[in-house]
């Protein structure tokens, strides 16, 4: 497994022990602490350590070597298992807002002051943890590692509206307990949000829509320095977990034999992979250039 792999998996590692020791000091200090937004954010954090090794699995098995069946590897398993952890984004999001829609309708006590310390030290951590995952998700272009990372963000969220929601319970006082009830609902529509913004480029994936211009510039720019290369006539870039496999139409002189053309096809081919470790099959077709003909 090479380099880019081992830092997803090593980065999902890192997601799972966090979430969990999250998970426990949240449901903790919720449970003794008569806050219900702490205890949504536990029910979050737990079902981000199940999100994580599912990401986990997924980045493993997206990387198995091609074989008989799989002629282009197994890196569309990725996508399909971002799908997954957004589906368990959106149930938490959804059990969390049915309670705190019943805890408002409830008389409950005001959450503890000392839940305000706790929180303050979560947001620090999530958004650090965000900070780390979204830069790895970014190195390796894994599509399930960026929905982890943005787990540890919408977990920040939720973790700032508790903080203002208790906030709120505890320095106004008695008739504000449903405070930090509403926030962990303002907190279920965020992480709504932020799973449609992990589903859209998974989906996007899965499609095979042209997402990924930067990185077509590079490939025209790298072909037309080779030798041979007169200029691209079309380029095609489709994402299957964390490589991108290119067809590239490429034009050379009309006049040359059929090895030539070969021998400058295998040539661009190994350039493009040697200089762009992202990519994964590279397919190149010969055009003439009908002018030299």
């Amino acid at each position: 497994m090479g380099s880019i792999e081992q830092k997803a998996i090593k980065a999902t590692y890192f997601s799972i022990i966090g979430n969990t020791l999250l998970a426990i000091i949240k449901g903790i200090t919720g449970y003794f602490g008569n806050s219900y937004a702490m205890i949504a954010d536990a029910i979050e954090s737990t079902a981000d350590i199940f999100a994580s090794f599912l990401v986990l699995f997924g980045i493993k098995y997206s990387n198995r070597p091609a074989d008989e069946n799989h002629p282009y590897g197994h890196g569309r398993a990725e996508p399909l298992i971002t799908f997954l952890v957004v589906g368990f984004l959106i149930t938490s999001a959804t059990i969390i807002a049915y309670k705190s829609i019943i805890n408002i309708q409830t008389p409950h006590e005001l959450p503890k002051p000392f839940t305000l310390f706790v929180l303050g030290g979560i947001i620090l951590w999530k958004e650090i943890s965000f900070q780390i995952v979204i830069k790895k998700s970014k190195e390796t272009k894994s599509s399930s590692l960026e929905a982890d990372a943005w787990h540890h963000r919408s977990d920040a969220i939720t973790s700032v509206a508790a903080f203002i929601g208790i906030s709120i319970a505890v320095f106004l006082g008695k008739g504000y307990e449903s405070a930090d009830d509403w926030a962990a609902l303002f907190a279920s529509f965020a992480i709504l949000y932020n799973s449609y913004k992990i589903f859209r480029p998974a989906l996007g994936e899965i499609m095979d829509e042209h997402l990924y211009h930067n990185l077509e510039n590079d490939i025209k720019c790298i072909s037309n320095n080779v030798s041979g290369v007169l200029g691209i006539e079309k380029c095609y870039i489709r994402k299957a977990g964390m490589k991108y496999h290119v067809d590239l139409h490429v034009i050379v002189k009309g006049t040359i034999s059929v090895k030539e053309g070969h021998d400058i096809a295998h040539n661009l081919k190994d350039t493009l992979r040697t200089e762009l470790i992202e990519l994964g099959h590279v397919l190149i077709h010969i055009e003439p250039d009908f002018e030299t003909i």
